[in-house]
């Protein structure tokens, strides 16, 4: 600064001096200076904006790849429920027409022995006894033949009625009495029928109950295969909803896992040294760690092997006499291993009393030693959560396989939010960096002010000078 102020004996001229030169030289190459910040601004505002659209266009290909991920994973579960649903009417089916032929023979032998006994229990009147004829007979007589002998007739007549009529009641009530007994029979057949034709009937609703449900499950099969917005929507809010859900119930087994550990980590210190490590973790908390992993494992297998998961498709692939075999090897193999901590976990018991008891003795205190009445219980609680949670640890391949199904909708849906966002930021780069190259050459014309104001001045004294040439002429 000393040597710039100091090109001549005044440092105010010297000041004004170079203020001067370099805003001649600024003045000199303004046109080049603005088409370099220009280019530059222009050249960085492309390079964003062909990020950007680079972006967008792989946000579409993005899309496009978990829209199709997600209308397989819907298609194929949508398939499996219409397959479980159709093997639910095949049953059913297969359950009614196999007992068919037995319902048509019952119900044809009850509906022969209603007929039966109806025809039976028809009320047949009784014919007119022969002495009505008789009584029009001696009617017709003539009261004036005198026949001392009609009196008589008409008394036997009188005595005949009597004996009659007793013996049409007598027979009349022997017919009702057959009848209602008959009528009787046919109540246990009209109660078959009815719980016949009522068992029927629940099947045929279950049926059209379920077929109502495969026309639902069809129709949104058909527009999974289709592609419609709607389903592509509802799969996603459903695949959300499983992955949260999943999501909680794998915690929940997390900490069944930890709470299974620490059961048996400090047994398994006794058995393998708690001293020795590997690496920086000790050697029993791996011990422990493996067995509790290789658990998880048997019951991942152990599911794969009933159908019920399907991630490992090999183990679905197999035979069914294979894969019978290997339910039978995955489930001794965890029972054994649920043994096996049901037996640490009594040991750790076993090892907490012995430590309270060498407390006590060391403190002094005889009484302490003594073991509880109800110490049992803890020992029975332990073991108990010890035989059952690798049991219960195995179900935990149905949310696993819903967590990792759902996970590439997340996953997918994350990477786009990602990209959209990024194409949002580099579009606003790119206009940023245009704008600032207009902003920069303002600040550079800042310094210039007096020659630009004495350029504009000599700019409009010229023009009006043309002006009033134009005039002139």
């Amino acid at each position: 600064m000393s040597f710039m102020l100091g090109i001549t004996p005044w440092p105010v001229l010297s000041a004004v001096l170079w203020i001067v030169l370099i805003t001649a030289a600024l003045y000199l190459i303004r046109g080049t200076a603005h088409k370099t910040i220009q280019a530059a601004a222009g050249s960085l505002h492309r390079s964003f904006r062909i990020a950007s659209k680079a972006v967008t266009r792989s946000e579409k290909n993005l899309a496009a790849r978990n829209r199709d991920v997600l209308l397989a994973a819907g298609r194929e579960a949508k398939e499996r429920i219409i397959e479980r649903e159709f093997d639910r009417i095949n049953e059913t089916v297969r359950k009614d027409l196999a007992n068919y032929s037995a319902l048509h023979r019952s119900l044809s032998e009850s509906i022969g022995r209603i007929e039966k006994d109806h025809q039976e229990a028809v009320d047949v009147p009784p014919d007119p006894p022969g002495w009505v004829k008789a009584v029009e007979a001696v009617a017709e007589m003539d009261a004036k033949e005198g026949r001392t002998h009609i009196g008589s007739i008409l008394s036997d007549i009188h005595k005949s009625l009597i004996k009659a009529h007793k013996e049409a009641m007598s027979a009349y009530h022997v017919a009702s009495g057959k009848r209602h007994k008959l009528l009787r029979h046919m109540r246990p057949d009209w109660r078959q029928i009815q719980q016949t034709l009522a068992a029927v009937g629940k099947n045929v609703d279950s049926l059209l109950s379920r077929s109502v449900t495969i026309d639902r499950h069809m129709q949104e099969y058909e527009d999974i295969v289709h592609g419609q917005d709607r389903a592509t929507s509802v799969l996603s809010s459903s695949s959300l909803v499983n992955f949260f859900v999943s999501a909680f119930v794998l915690c929940i087994a997390i900490g069944g896992a930890t709470i299974n550990f620490s059961l048996i980590a400090r047994p398994m210190a006794e058995m393998v040294g708690g001293t020795s490590l590997i690496g920086n973790f000790r050697t029993a908390d791996i011990a422990a760690l493996v067995i509790i992993l290789v658990e998880i494992s048997m019951g991942l297998f152990l599911m794969e092997s009933l159908r019920i998961t399907r991630l490992f498709p090999v183990i679905g692939a197999l035979p069914d006499k294979t894969r019978v075999r290997m339910v039978w090897i995955t489930f001794s193999i965890l029972f054994l291993l649920a043994s096996v901590e049901a037996g640490l976990a009594y040991m750790r018991e076993v090892l907490l009393h012995d430590e309270l008891a060498t407390s006590a003795l060391l403190r002094g205190d005889i009484g302490a030693t003594a073991t509880g009445e109800y110490m049992w219980i803890t020992t029975a609680a332990q073991m108990g959560m010890g035989f059952i949670l690798p049991f219960a640890l195995t179900f935990v391949a149905i949310p696993l396989e819903t967590f990792v199904h759902s996970l590439r909708t997340v996953v997918g849906l994350i990477g786009l939010s990602f990209l959209r966002v990024l194409s949002l930021l580099l579009r606003l780069l790119g206009n940023v960096f245009l704008y600032l190259g207009v902003l920069l050459k303002q600040l550079y014309d800042i310094p210039l002010f007096v020659p630009l104001w004495f350029e504009e001045r000599v700019a409009r004294q010229a023009e009006s000078d043309t002006l009033l040439g134009r005039a002139g002429q």
